[in-house]
Order: C-alpha cells, then sequence, then structure tokens
C-alpha cells in the first residue's frame, strides 16, 4: 500500500511492463498459519498478470502496481534476488485495496487469504503481509524488507514525475529529496518509510532512489512518466 494513489479511486526490459506482456497474518500481530503438507506452488507473472486485471479496475492503481513490480525487479537485480518472484510480489501487494480498502478489516487481508488457498509461497505471503506495518508481521527475507522499502518510494517517484514537465526523464535523488522535505507535496506518503527503507537492503537513500528512479524511466511509456514536454 502507498500513500500518492487516490484513496477514492502507482535485465532493463524496455516497454516489457505492458499489458500485453504482463502478466502472515490472519489478525494484526499474529503468526503465520502452519503451511500444509502441499509443496507451495510459484505464482508465475502472467497468472498475477490476471489475478491484477480481475480485482484492480482502477487505472492508477493497476500502474502503481505496475511501479512497484518494476522497482522490486529492480531491486532484485542488483540484490541477487529472483526477480520473477520479486516482481510478481511487487505486482499483487495492493491486489485487494481497491475491494477491500478498510485497513481495519480488509486490505491486505483478503489478498493473504488468496494466496493462501492457492498454495503459494510463503515467502510471497510474508512480503505482502509486512508490506503493511500496521498487521505487525516481520519481514523475513530481503524479498519481504525490498517491499517495504520500495512501495511507498515507488509512488512518490511516480508523483514526482507527475509533475515534472520532463517527466522522470533527467530526475535524480536530490530532486527527489527535495520533494521529501515538503510536507504538503504527496502528503499522505510516509516520510518516515521511505527514510528506513533503504537501511534494510544496506543501502543509502541516493542508491535506493536511482534504482526506483532507472526501473520507472525504462517503463516510462507503460507508465506514463514521459511528461507533458513529450505530449
Amino acid at each position: 500500500m502507498q500513500g500518492v494513489r487516490s484513496r477514492g479511486a502507482a535485465g532493463s526490459r524496455k516497454g516489457a511492463l505492458t499489458a500485453s506482456s504482463f502478466g502472515h497474518a490472519r489478525a494484526a500481530g499474529g503468526p503465520l498459519p502452519a503451511r500444509l503438507a502441499s509443496m507451495p506452488t510459484p505464482i508465475s507473472r502472467a497468472e498475477a498478470w490476471d489475478l491484477l486485471t480481475e480485482w484492480v479496475e482502477s487505472s492508477s492503481l493497476r500502474k502503481h502496481c505496475l511501479a512497484v513490480e518494476a522497482s522490486m525487479r529492480a531491486v532484485a537485480r542488483e540484490r541477487g534476488g529472483d526477480e520473477e518472484a520479486w516482481g510478481v510480489a511487487g505486482l499483487l501487494h495492493d491486489l485487494d485495496y481497491e475491494r477491500y480498502p478498510d485497513l481495519d478489516t480488509g486490505h491486505p487481508r483478503k489478498v493473504i487469504e488468496l494466496l493462501e488457498a492457492r498454495d503459494a509461497e510463503p515467502e510471497l505471503v510474508n512480503a505482502i503481509a509486512a508490506h503493511a506495518p500496521f498487521m505487525g508481521v516481520v519481514p523475513e527475507t530481503e524479498m519481504a524488507r525490498a517491499l517495504l522499502a520500495v512501495d511507498e518510494l515507488s509512488g512518490f517517484v511516480v508523483a514526482v514525475a507527475y509533475v515534472r514537465p520532463q517527466g522522470i526523464h533527467g530526475m535524480t535523488p536530490k530532486s527527489v529529496k527535495k520533494k521529501l522535505k515538503t510536507p504538503a507535496f504527496a502528503a499522505a506518503v510516509s516520510r518516515e518509510d521511505v527514510a528506513a527503507g533503504p537501511a534494510q537492503l544496506g543501502l543509502e537513500l541516493d542508491e535506493l532512489i536511482a534504482l526506483v528512479i532507472g526501473a520507472l524511466e525504462a517503463e516510462a511509456d507503460a507508465l506514463e512518466l514521459n511528461g507533458s514536454e513529450a505530449a
């Protein structure tokens, strides 16, 4: 979940994140349920995309999920993670927000229930549960820590791109950090979460911002981040 999108309604593969190619705790603070004897089933990128298009109608929320997927893939490449698995976590992390926006009873509990019913890998379930700090779930893997780190930041970088004539192009960590110091800009984004994220990955803030900018710029067409000058 991230704060930029409207609550009422987000290897380099240029242009790859298009519709044609796209593809815990049950109670806050509780332990993840014991897994059944059956083997966990990885969710493919194509399956994740099908779920997203089934559950999410909002264009802005779909784009946020695509942006977080791109950022997760970039961090996976940097950290030696499984790019497919990390990308799926980014794509699905807000799957239930549109249908179940109540943070006390809904998001992200419904997507967690869905994933558990599908015998999804526990690493994916943990990452999606832990990306919502109010759930009280500890991120157990590098993938989970990455999702927590890039979710809010990806939304914030998108917001910065929207107000620049050049969009995402030419954006620097310095310009993003300047906007972070403006409380009224994208006010719903937790500055505390953005600041804490890089340390969980052993990165500096500038490094993580640069990774996210690069990831989103590579998908500028799909995410509509080219700016007014390109119109």
